[in-house]
């Protein structure tokens, strides 16, 4: 049974696939397939309260991207970083360079990943999966087998820019994958959105891909707006998204797409018809400890803040608890997962990780998970199961100076999450030093004559009288990176 609360600001856990697949390999003694994902491990992401699983790389990769995973001098260092005790069967080509949208045999198949889905479905969770508009595999039958797919370039292309440009075994030179501001990524081959057959071809993928999840999350997706394509490789297209989301949801209203989209594209690529975007301008001002930035970010019109994806770590980023102290991670935690908006937790981040696992490899290193932190995403994740947090209503919430001249409030990030039988209140400071001032509502509406702060992230409960409130506000003086989670009930008990 789905949950109630599953379509609005749902919770969003991203697994490495391919590492679960390896770790479960280990434990068995034999090759595990998507069908030894046990029920139990279902059930758990049940129980901590997610709504979707976004299985990440579960594509069939080949064996020409693979080679060049796995002699890149460049990425050899960063593979023996993360791996101690490297061997090149753990090197299995990065899956973002996707050879066919076919689940991958080692997974078990198309059959195991339907199997899969439906056991994700009995317990109330729906499955997101990987779309690469962008680039194919080297070994893509597109590549080589087909005319006017991938981008071709000359001979003195292939001179100037060698990063950008390679010569196939057949003798045709074509243009690796890549974004305007970095060079190519030399395991992929860059698709011509300029052929109509290609975005025909492209649009037809996503619908059979489409019918095997319940979404999908496209990556790098404003490559493929008009105006960045030109910009990249001097040519024109059609749009592209807007059409492709249509005739996927013409089939199914309900699914959903989301955007990995950077340089401040979110509004644009929400207006084409995706359903969420990541929000990396809240990711980099978490990062940067910007806290007036932040306000400034949350205060956003709320349609365009429920469409925004919040994160504080995934795959492509070091990992948070390398980043950022625990107290620091804590805060930054509490604000994005309680924002409005679609909340993404990777998987191994509400355990302290500290080894981000490049896409290139199957395997992660064996790491010690940190008390406190894994603690405090245990409160915190059973606090977001309450309805309220994803069908209640949400507010960015003012905190005033405590006196003249003391501009610490403007550090304190405050927000409310309410309906007509529950508030709860959300208060961080997120500064290194000390922060006080006057949370300014909204206080329950009822005749007590106190009302009761209970942490439910700590032991902490305040009682508060209501004209006081009303008057001045809830004062706070907060310590460095503190941070509560307030449940806010009436009570007629004297102080």
């Amino acid at each position: 049974m789905m949950s109630p609360c599953s379509s609005q600001n749902p919770l969003l856990l991203q697994v490495n696939t391919r590492v679960e697949l390896t770790r479960l390999s280990l434990q068995l003694g034999r090759a595990a397939t998507l069908d030894d994902i046990a029920d139990q491990q279902i059930a758990s992401w049940q129980n901590d309260g997610y709504q979707w699983v976004w299985l990440l790389g579960v594509w069939q990769t080949g064996e020409a991207s693979r080679q060049v995973s796995r002699t890149h001098p460049y990425w050899q260092q960063e593979y023996q970083q993360t791996l101690a005790d490297l061997t090149e069967q753990d090197i299995d080509g990065s899956c973002f360079a996707i050879a066919d949208y076919q689940v991958h045999s080692k997974q078990g198949g198309t059959a195991a990943l339907a199997r899969l889905r439906n056991r994700l479905a009995q317990h109330g969770l729906k499955l997101m999966l990987d779309f690469v508009p962008n680039h194919v595999a080297l070994d893509h039958p597109w590549v080589t087998q087909s005319d006017n797919m991938v981008i071709k370039a000359t001979e003195q292309q292939l001179r100037d820019q060698p990063e950008n440009y390679c010569r196939l075994h057949d003798g045709q030179i074509i243009a690796y994958g890549r974004d305007p501001h970095l060079p190519g990524w030399p395991d992929t081959a860059q698709l011509d959105y300029s052929q109509p057959a290609l975005q025909q071809a492209m649009t037809e993928t996503l619908i059979a891909i489409a019918k095997q999840c319940d979404g999908l999350r496209c990556d790098m997706a404003m490559l493929q707006l008009p105006e960045v394509f030109a910009r990249t490789w001097g040519l024109t297209m059609a749009p592209f998204w807007q059409q492709a989301i249509e005739r996927v949801k013409s089939n199914s209203a309900d699914f959903v797409f989301m955007a990995e989209v950077y340089w401040d594209m979110e509004w644009q690529l929400l207006q084409l018809g995706f359903d969420y975007a990541y929000d990396k301008r809240l990711y980099d001002r978490l990062l940067t400890i910007e806290p007036e930035a932040i306000r400034d970010h949350l205060n956003a019109d709320l349609n365009y803040q429920q469409g925004l994806v919040r994160f504080i770590e995934n795959h492509d980023e070091v990992r948070v608890s390398r980043q950022l102290s625990i107290e620091q991670h804590q805060a930054a935690a509490l604000i994005a997962l309680t924002a409005p908006g679609c909340r993404l937790i990777h998987q191994g981040q509400q355990l302290g990780y500290r080894v981000r696992i490049t896409p290139h490899l199957i395997r992660g290193p064996n790491e010690l998970t940190e008390p406190s932190l894994s603690e405090f995403y245990q409160q915190l994740l059973a606090c977001l199961k309450q309805p309220v947090f994803h069908n209640g209503d949400w507010h960015l919430c003012d905190c005033t100076p405590a006196w003249p001249e003391n501009y610490s409030s403007n550090r304190i990030i405050t927000m409310s999450w309410s309906n007509n039988e529950q508030l709860f209140l959300i208060v961080v400071n997120y500064a290194p030093d000390a922060s006080q001032g006057y949370l300014q509502g909204p206080f329950i509406d009822n005749q007590t004559e106190h009302l009761q702060f209970n942490d439910l992230l700590s032991e902490a409960r305040y009682l508060r009288d209501r004209g006081e409130l009303q008057d001045k506000g809830l004062y706070l003086d907060l310590p460095a990176w503190h941070c509560h989670l307030f449940e806010v009930t009436g009570t007629l008990a004297s102080r």
